[in-house]
């Protein structure tokens, strides 16, 4: 149940509108939308059509599985956008974060991103402190000591179940994320869509 907070005085109407100006903003961005006045109702029409095409499927795509939402780039801004609206976007920052600390090589490079990645979100009162337990967060801390690639492997675990059982589902029955199902829906079902765009060569 929606609340109203002193902090945050937004409304649950309000919370689902900035949602929805979020992914048109990002739709926009992404020239996925023809027409910026549309925000989270992107013009389906034959221009790009294969691109939309390809969009559209992605969109399905991200009610399959959260795996396939967070393997796309487009859902993991959508999603993004969803967190920022329940003030949780954090999860999602830290757990793309622990992605690029994977990639680094170096181990200087890695020691002192680990400590930055520490600071920001797993310490008590980080600026964007996660929800973990108190195990989670001292066993990181000692990994700290000795850094690797996989120091944060725990605490990003389990913050990403804790964004698949309780983010997650909200996300798939928000207003913006149906309605945008919906068009993508439309779009997979119109025959026109593909074959104005490509002429038959027969």
């Amino acid at each position: 149940m929606c609340r109203t907070l002193s902090a945050f005085p937004t409304t649950c109407l309000e919370r689902a509108k900035e949602f929805k100006t979020r992914l048109g903003i990002f739709l926009h961005k992404s020239d996925l939308s023809s027409d910026a006045g549309n925000a989270g109702k992107p013009e389906w029409n034959n221009k790009h059509s294969k691109e939309r095409r390809n969009f559209s499927e992605d969109v399905l795509g991200w009610r399959e599985s959260f795996d396939l939402l967070l393997s796309s780039k487009n859902g993991v801004a959508a999603f993004h956008a969803f967190l920022k609206t329940e003030f949780s976007q954090e999860n999602l920052e830290f757990w793309l974060a622990c992605e690029e600390f994977k990639k680094i090589r170096s181990a200087t490079k890695l020691a002192s991103r680990a400590h930055r990645i520490f600071e920001e979100f797993i310490c008590s009162e980080a600026p964007k402190e996660v929800n973990i337990d108190h195990e989670t967060r001292e066993l990181t801390r000692t990994n700290l000591q000795a850094a690797t690639a996989t120091c944060f492997e725990v605490a990003q675990g389990k913050t990403r179940t804790l964004m698949e059982k309780d983010s997650y589902p909200r996300f798939l029955k928000s207003p913006a994320y149906q309605d945008l199902a919906a068009q993508a829906s439309a779009t997979n079902a119109s025959p026109s869509s593909c074959s104005s765009a490509e002429p038959s060569h027969t």
